[in-house]
């Protein structure tokens, strides 16, 4: 249970995450919407990382709420 827990947090999942997000925006805009995708994909990946590294600081936030709410 560790272990899956370990992967949940990992850079490595959060960079494949990223990667397959910026790969399939890549072929959604080359394909659906014909544009020139390489830097336009570049928004939302960017986007969702930085979604994944502030989601820890108010997780953190969180749990010390609901604690004092607690106690």
């Amino acid at each position: 249970m560790e272990l899956n827990k370990a992967w949940e947090t990992s850079y490595t999942r959060r960079v494949l995450v990223a990667l397959f997000t910026y790969l399939v925006i890549v072929l959604y805009l080359k394909f659906i919407v014909g544009i020139d995708p390489w830097i336009n994909a570049i928004v939302p990946t960017v986007g969702f990382l930085l979604s994944t590294l502030t989601l820890r600081f108010f997780k953190e936030m969180w749990k010390q709420f609901l604690y004092k709410k607690n106690k």
